[in-house]
């Protein structure tokens, strides 16, 4: 049987963004994807999704159409349904989603090995240069990854045979390797030196693998045709050492 799989974010006015910065259009979007992106990371499809809405009073009916036409054609594009949730008056407009999905071989945190591989997909440091850009008040282009996360369902699922761990990047490349190391109990030997601006950039919503050493032509192979940036930094060790980590959440 298909396991069910079920996971919440919630993406709040003020807290993950600011709403001069995006259109309504944006928001709904961006609050979408970054709760598929949990389900992707998992290596599982999106069914359902819940979506709890606070909406402040200022909002037209138009916005209101805009922000669900949003969410909904984000989450079709995934398989993924809107049947229901909560709508609520409020001072500010936050957003909570819940996504139901299912995998019948879910990618999971747990289960590294020592000697095994970490590697992250794309180009970090986009999110958090673009974050930076919009607190000076400079605008920032439509395609930016602040504003329109690339989720990897396609490698995620092509490479899972041979991935041993996987998570999105949420918090940043330092913060969530330090997470992950932590649920297994290992640390890491650093092949590179990665600079902070793409260590400490959150909200990339990329992926953060694992995998034994003997599968590195397969899962680099599977990278590229899935045109997926695939850049291995580090091997996990029986140490204790950790990244020195800032979430960059306002």
């Amino acid at each position: 049987r298909d396991s069910m799989l079920y996971s919440m974010d919630a993406f709040f006015e003020d807290t993950h963004y600011k709403r001069e910065w995006m259109s309504i259009a944006q928001i709904g979007r961006k609050a979408m994807l970054i709760n598929i992106s949990d389900a992707i990371a998992m290596n599982a499809q999106p069914q359902y999704a819940l979506v709890t809405v606070s909406i402040p009073k200022e909002m037209t009916e138009d916005e209101i159409d805009e922000l669900t036409l949003s969410m909904e054609n984000t989450a079709k594009e995934y398989g993924c349904e809107i049947i229901g949730g909560d709508t609520i008056g409020g001072d500010k407009l936050h957003l909570s989603i819940t996504i139901v999905s299912k995998s019948d071989t879910p990618l999971l945190r747990t289960g590294l090995k020592e000697g095994d591989l970490l590697a992250y997909t794309g180009e970090l440091g986009g999110s958090k240069r673009d974050l930076d850009a919009l607190f000076r008040g400079e605008p920032i282009a439509d395609d930016s990854r602040f504003l329109n996360p690339t989720l990897r369902a396609d490698f995620v699922t092509k490479a899972r045979h041979y991935l041993r761990t996987g998570m999105d990047i949420s918090d940043g490349l330092f913060c969530d390797t330090n997470k992950m190391l932590d649920i297994n109990k290992y640390g890491f030997d650093e092949f590179d030196t990665i600079p902070d601006e793409i260590g400490l950039s959150g909200e990339e919503f990329e992926m953060l693998v694992s995998f034994a050493p003997e599968h590195y032509s397969e899962v680099m192979q599977i990278a590229q045709e899935t045109n997926t940036t695939l850049t291995v930094y580090a091997k996990v060790s029986k140490n204790d050492a950790r990244y020195k980590c800032k979430s960059h959440h306002f």
